[in-house]
């Protein structure tokens, strides 16, 4: 995969900012490549949503430090939840879903509307393909808005991505736009034919295989449901038996993987910003090692080094931390060339054991998906099967239905070390594993952060929608929580 980029089909000073200005070739993005077919800016898209999720970059992804995955050798502001000071956090990250996804996904789908069938393929057939590349494009869509309403609650929806007529974009309503992505998957579930193809080139995670999508667009519709679950029961529950129903990711062989090249400057993320960078400023945290430590887990060679003389020693987040006095990043996840991971199915079983103690009807019991998620994890990193069943012995793994919150959000932390968004949403959403904010943090209320503020650039250039917006979610705070976690 060679990067054409960067393709920023959406200027970020009308999306991200709505600024205004008089000159009528202002949204007109001179540096825009013209003629870029669908499959580049397709794979361009998962890129940089991939990327966006995978990164250790202190100025794009602070969820490692949330989750108390990661401390830092040298930057302590990022590691407080300062992120409103140089590096600008929720800007970054606003602008990189905004404009480097779904800015690349709307120019795609208009791309795709003008391509023109191949003379010796049947009409039918063609519209079927086409359809087919239409719906994974809303599913990827989708999956950033989910990605976007989670980390800061109301955002532009139904005006986003109309730089053309819309450049001071309303903020929508968090809950509308969950039941609409819901609504939109429904649509691209009704649409996929597995039947007919679809990218031949350009999908970077199936390789266009339609019955993958499928089961990955299932896998969101239970991934968005159950995040309902607390603030609207009934939706929730019919959401994810419809999605289960309809086949999701329960094996590994289904997950949704990003196969990075290993050649710069398509670097897997971790890669890029720690080996390529020669840079220094990552240990292991204390909060996941002694976790793990207390449990005698064995994917703890997968995740850390070792430091001098044996075992695994983590720093505090927030603290300065020595670099050679604690473990680091573990080797295998530093490969130029390592998949980056979307989805998987450790993920989605976590949900169905979730799903199950709530009474949903989801095929099985919690216990078994809960033992299931956990033998997914450990398998993805290639732990020994005697170790695996060693370890679910272990009577504080063991699954208890009295306490099935703990359980299930101790075992997703641990096992979504290096996807720390998906793991924020599980620690919201349970409350568990309990988790302390590091010291001197203010910008939380002295808490890990419920949500990211929104972009100082919407404020100062978008400020009436962004004072609405604030308004309506209780506040542009860190400690404000998004409409599903009401607990």
């Amino acid at each position: 995969m060679k990067k054409i980029f960067s393709i920023l089909t959406i200027s970020s000073l009308t999306i991200l900012t709505g600024c205004v200005n008089g000159d009528e070739d202002f949204n007109n993005n001179q540096s825009q490549p013209y003629e870029v077919p669908t499959e580049p800016l397709f794979t361009n898209a998962q890129k940089e949503l991939m990327d966006q999720m995978e990164t250790p970059s202190v100025n794009l992804n602070v969820f490692r430090f949330f989750q108390h995955y990661l401390a830092t050798t040298i930057y302590r502001n990022d590691a407080r939840f300062n992120f409103t000071g140089t590096r600008k956090v929720p800007d970054n990250m606003w602008l990189a879903l905004y404009t480097d996804v779904l800015g690349n996904l709307d120019e795609a789908k208009k791309v795709l509307a003008t391509e023109v069938k191949p003379p010796l393929m049947p009409q039918a057939t063609w519209e079927k393909q086409q359809a087919n590349k239409l719906a994974i494009i809303n599913l990827m869509e989708v999956y950033t808005y989910q990605v976007l309403v989670d980390s800061f609650g109301n955002v532009p929806y139904s005006e986003a991505a109309k730089p053309e007529t819309i450049v001071l974009p309303k903020y929508d309503d968090a809950k509308t736009i969950y039941e609409n992505l819901i609504t939109r998957i429904n649509s691209a579930l009704s649409t996929l034919d597995s039947g007919y193809a679809s990218f031949e080139s350009g999908d970077n995670i199936y390789n266009g295989n339609v019955g993958d999508w499928i089961v990955f667009a299932n896998s969101l519709k239970l991934k968005i449901g159950i995040n309902l679950a607390d603030v609207n029961p009934i939706l929730a529950k019919q959401t994810v038996e419809a999605a289960y129903a309809g086949g999701v990711m329960l094996t590994n062989p289904k997950n949704s993987l990003f196969k990075y090249d290993g050649t710069s400057p398509n670097f897997n993320r971790l890669y890029a910003e720690v080996i390529a960078s020669n840079r220094n400023d990552f240990v292991a945290e204390e909060g996941i090692v002694d976790a793990m430590n207390g449990l005698n887990d064995p994917r703890r060679p997968f995740y850390f080094t070792e430091v001098s003389g044996g075992g695994y020693v983590g720093g505090t987040v927030g603290l300065t931390n020595g670099y050679g006095s604690n473990s680091h990043i573990a080797n295998n996840l530093l490969v130029a060339n390592k998949t980056g991971v979307l989805f998987d199915a450790a993920e989605v079983n976590f949900y169905l054991a979730e799903a199950a103690a709530r009474g949903y009807t989801v095929g099985s019991s919690a216990a078994q998906y809960y033992q299931t998620a956990i033998e997914r994890s450990m398998q993805q990193w290639g732990v020994p099967a005697a170790d695996i069943t060693t370890y679910l012995a272990n009577p504080d793994v063991v699954f208890s239905t009295a306490n099935w919150k703990l359980k299930i959000g101790q075992q997703a932390w641990i096992a979504m070390y290096n996807r720390g968004f998906e793991s924020w949403n599980f620690y919201r959403r349970l409350d568990y594993p309990v988790l302390t904010a590091p010291n001197a943090t203010p910008a939380a209320g002295g808490k890990v952060p419920t949500r990211l503020t929104y972009p100082i650039n919407e404020q100062t250039v978008n400020g009436a929608n962004w004072t609405s917006a604030s308004s309506a979610i209780g506040g542009d705070k860190l400690n404000t929580k998004v409409f599903w976690d009401i607990n």
